[in-house]
């Protein structure tokens, strides 16, 4: 029997002020300097609704008039992703896509040829996870699973070339 799928929008599981309190501690705990663009990061990736690119940031950081090379966002994942706040994905080879690592626990599907990428939650999958664990007599620390797909919309322009 095939489970319902809730594809609807996964939630972060922490507050963004939350997030970056604790960002603010890490900085003071490795003595780095304060930088309001690390904030400014993690604030566009937690409050987008689609996973993002270091480009993609640069772009939004300089619409909403912060100077931010991406260079420097690059750099600024990179740090993010060292502690814990944001995890990437690898959809192909334009490079990764950003999401803030305070979600529940969700999978993703890409699609190869836009690169489209859409959450889902299934309970059941995650249930037989957790049975051939036991069965294996291991412990689930995490899991990540990608499908690779063609979309729809995708799927019907290749139709449409095919039949030229």
């Amino acid at each position: 029997m095939a489970s319902k799928l809730n594809n609807l929008e996964i939630k972060n599981t922490e507050s963004l002020e939350s997030i970056l309190n604790k960002l603010r501690q890490v900085v003071v705990a490795k003595k780095l300097k304060t930088s309001k663009q690390r904030e400014d990061v993690l604030s566009i990736i937690y409050n987008s609704k689609v996973h993002l690119s270091s480009e993609a940031i640069a772009t939004v950081m300089k619409n909403n008039n912060k100077n931010c090379s991406v260079s420097s966002v690059y750099r600024i994942l990179q740090f993010l992703e060292t502690y814990g706040f944001v995890t990437s994905i690898d959809v192909d080879k334009s490079g990764k896509k950003y999401e803030i690592a305070s979600k529940e626990p969700h999978y993703h599907i890409i699609c190869l040829s836009c690169g489209n990428i859409v959450e889902f939650i299934d309970n059941d999958i995650k249930n037989k996870q957790l049975e051939i664990v036991e069965i294996l007599q291991f412990q689930l620390i995490s899991d990540n699973l990608k499908l690779f797909v063609l979309c729809d919309k995708c799927r019907k322009k290749q139709k449409g070339l095919q039949t030229i």
